[in-house]
């Protein structure tokens, strides 16, 4: 084959592919900040405050992996404490996401590769929660990378492969608990699709190349071991502690750099055996059939078209073609592990649980996207009007669906009948309280108090909740925690009328629970109520606020 057309053809591509990553950044950037936090969000952006503030960082699991407090805390540095600075390191990972479908060129055909960075791009799912600050995006978009480099690495493309494997695995454990997930049953995937060729002598030379991946290892000793350290480099640099104002171990100060790096390397898998494992059961179990179910609820409802397609090319790849190819098996298997997986090992059952089937399968139905639109240039050319119209047909329902999901979920208020929105999500209607706040505030340069929390449910110490892990009552502040601190305004707790009434004369504005208005309301003469709910429906607040 000609070089040039070679080239040509890899630079059309990785063009149309550069552009879904543009058009991927632009779709989770507008807007960005207009939704209220979600608690977790509230959680993330709270503590990357404290972070940012006191240089304090340590690796707790039950806060999620320490590369989202890294992240989100040099963005709140460089664009200040908003909702879209707190959003926007997720955003960029999610919208560059596209940009690793060139990893799989050579077990994809070009218009299969633009087709996966589209789906990576605009699946409704990725976007709502790339545009959410929590660690599962940048999870799953680190184990497709190492997908990606593992399976360049199984074809001999080069040492470069190796290092950027062990960079994503890296990565993806410090995004999230649940990127161990991830890759556990990537790693299933991968040995389902290595026993089948092993088996059956499948003519797959890529499939058949991963029984000697283990010997080119042994013949490439030293850049293993150099992969070994940009592994063992991230996962110290991410999991490390920050000493900061304390006198604890800290990765920057010179006389500990050696017990942070213990720390990083045997605390950190203490921490998350013992918080995740050991100290999870039984009261962390849970019913795995409701979990499972909400899972599927959230891909039929999310990404029904992304789900049927790899089903139907996964049947017709492994029943129907010459064999199964390396790569669409690969995916579908990874996808069928997480389905089966995460429910079970996830603590929460929530929407964002999507993503980590969404990307898997999104390899399938590029495949199965670009055989309809082959099939449909072929009957262009033949001049076959009732098969053009056909394949125009299923592709148009494809865009008004995604299309549909995408105005009426992503982009619009959330409500209760949102499916793609946990319940921990605060209502539209909560913005007023994030508007507003800095100006019933007012001026907080001062010793005095200016918020107030009333009541035993959102009764917390001074001080217990600056890290995690915080009484399960600072739950209760959530979202409000958030937007109160990145106010600057000094805080109290109170139980009691007498209490409340040391802090009118200084506190501008009180927060309670909705069931204490009337105990509040003969307190506070010359206040304004205001009643918000904090998630999508119930757990209300009243606001006073001064006149």
């Amino acid at each position: 084959m000609n070089p040039s057309r070679v080239e040509s053809r890899f630079d059309r591509v990785a063009l149309a592919v550069g552009a879904l990553a543009l058009v991927a950044l632009a779709v989770r950037l507008v807007g960005l900040g207009a939704r209220p936090v979600h608690w977790d969000e509230a959680r993330v952006g709270y503590w990357s405050l404290r972070y940012l503030e006191s240089g304090y960082l340590t690796y707790r699991p039950v806060a999620g992996g320490p590369l989202v407090y890294i992240l989100t805390r040099t963005s709140l540095s460089l664009f200040g404490t908003s909702d879209f600075a707190l959003r926007l390191p997720v955003a960029l990972v999610g919208a560059a996401l596209p940009l690793v479908a060139l990893l799989f060129r050579s077990h994809l055909d070009d218009d299969e590769t633009v087709a996966f960075a589209a789906v990576l791009a605009l699946s409704p799912l990725l976007v709502y929660y790339g545009r959410f600050a929590r660690g599962d995006v940048l999870a799953i978009a680190f184990a497709l990378a190492a997908f990606g480099f593992g399976l360049r690495l199984a074809d001999g493309a080069g040492r470069r492969n190796a290092y950027g494997l062990a960079a994503a695995v890296a990565l993806a454990i410090a995004s999230s608990g649940l990127g161990i997930v991830a890759l556990a049953c990537l790693a299933v995937a991968g040995l389902l699709v290595f026993d089948h060729a092993a088996l059956l002598r499948s003519s797959d030379p890529a499939a058949m190349r991963l029984g000697s991946l283990a010997a080119r290892v042994r013949g490439n000793s030293t850049p293993a071991a150099r992969a070994v350290l940009v592994f063992v480099g991230l996962y110290v640099f991410t999991f490390a502690p920050r000493a900061g104002v304390t006198d604890d171990a800290g990765l920057y100060s010179p006389g500990t750099i050696i017990a942070a790096i213990d720390v990083a390397l045997f605390d950190s898998v203490r921490r998350f055996l013992g918080v995740r494992v050991e100290h999870r059961y039984p009261g962390g179990t849970h019913e795995y059939l409701p979990y499972l179910a909400d899972f599927l609820e959230t891909l039929a409802g999310a990404a029904l078209p992304v789900t049927l397609i790899a089903v139907a090319v996964f049947v017709a790849d492994r029943y129907t073609s010459g064999g199964p190819r390396t790569v669409v098996a690969a995916a579908v298997y990874w996808a069928g592990a997480t389905i089966v997986f995460v429910p079970m090992l996830t603590e929460v059952s929530a929407p964002w649980l999507g993503v980590y089937a969404v990307v898997p399968l999104a390899i399938p139905a590029a495949v199965g996207l670009a055989a309809l639109a082959r099939w449909g240039r072929r009957a262009l050319d033949a001049g076959d009007a009732p098969r053009v119209a056909a394949v125009a047909l299923v592709l148009l329902a494809l865009v008004a669906q995604t299309g549909a999901v995408a105005t009426s979920e992503v982009y619009a208020p959330s409500d209760r009948d949102t499916r793609m929105a946990h319940y921990a999500q605060p209502s539209h209607e909560f913005t007023e309280f994030r508007d507003n706040l800095s100006t019933w505030v007012g001026p907080t340069d001062d010793d005095a108090v200016d918020v107030v929390y009333y009541g035993s449910s959102m009764y917390v110490g001074d001080g217990v909740a600056d890290f995690p892990p915080v009484p399960e009552r600072w739950g209760e502040r959530l979202p409000m925690a958030w937007y109160v601190h990145r106010t600057g305004a000094d805080t109290r707790s109170v139980t009691s009328p007498v209490e409340l009434r040391e802090s009118v004369d200084t506190a501008p504005v009180v927060v309670a629970s909705a069931d204490e208005r009337s105990t509040l309301a003969p307190v506070l003469e010359g206040y304004v109520a205001h009643e918000y709910d904090t998630g999508l429906w119930g757990r209300p607040i009243v606001v006073f606020v001064r006149k």
